[in-house]
């Protein structure tokens, strides 16, 4: 599985994350809401808060490619951290309306584009230059990781095989661009990935689901390096 993907792969899993969100999010106890998650400072009422707020942000993306109206996700990264910090503020049940409806409309509008819109620039809260075609995909990581976040019994397992493939591919991407270990990984399905860095390339082997949480900072996912012994740590990414 080499981890391919096409506007119609990104808008299958934008719509299979956030059935797997929402339904991981339904099972969650208001008071759940109030615990730490995984996240570093977050509760899961941050985490909700802060998937509700990307829906928004990636609609000022569509709107952009839809009217040429130049609308960024953010007005700045202040910005960002503040409407989620309000947002986890808000009563559970209007958190929860704000995902939902968020997210519904975030839909709506994607399937407003043409194919000439579908190409249109855009730019990213990173400041990276990229089609419309990339919202899709962008929304997809966004629901199908923090599902996992969410700590409602939804692990990188859980997810589709071909978007795990597509997400090990796109942080191995990102990870090469920055500073870190060479590493050379390996799918226990098949698919290899090349990660240049620092020092001799470090072969790893693990599931395609065990990379994914590896490649992401969300522990060791059963990864494992020459011997059986642990692959090198890597900071956070998402």
């Amino acid at each position: 599985m080499t981890g391919d993907r096409g506007r119609a792969d990104s808008l299958r899993w934008t719509a299979e994350g956030s059935t797997i969100f929402f339904d991981a999010l339904a099972g969650l106890p208001d008071e759940r809401l109030d615990a730490p998650t995984a996240l570093p400072g977050w509760s899961g009422r941050h985490l909700l808060a802060h998937v509700a707020a990307n829906a928004d942000a990636l609609a000022n993306l569509v709107h952009w490619a839809r009217t040429g109206e130049e609308r960024p996700m953010y007005s700045s990264p202040e910005q960002r951290d503040a409407d989620i910090a309000a947002g986890a503020a808000r009563p559970a049940a209007e958190l929860r309306e704000w995902a939902a409806r968020a997210a519904d409309d975030l839909g709506a509008r994607l399937a407003e584009l043409d194919e000439r819109q579908w190409k249109e620039h855009v730019r990213t809260a990173q400041g990276r230059t990229v089609t419309a075609e990339e919202i899709p995909w962008m929304r997809a990581r966004e629901v199908m990781v923090h599902a996992v976040d969410l700590g409602a019994g939804v692990t990188f397992d859980d997810l589709p095989a071909d978007f795990l493939a597509a997400l090990v591919g796109d942080i191995a991407a990102k990870r090469a661009a920055a500073p870190g270990p060479a590493l050379t990984l390996t799918a226990t399905g098949g698919g290899t990935w090349r990660i240049p860095g620092s020092g001799p390339a470090v072969p790893l082997t693990g599931t395609l689901a065990g990379l994914a949480a590896y490649l992401s900072g969300r522990g060791s996912g059963g990864v494992t390096g020459e011997a059986g012994g642990p692959p090198p740590e890597l900071p956070r990414w998402l």
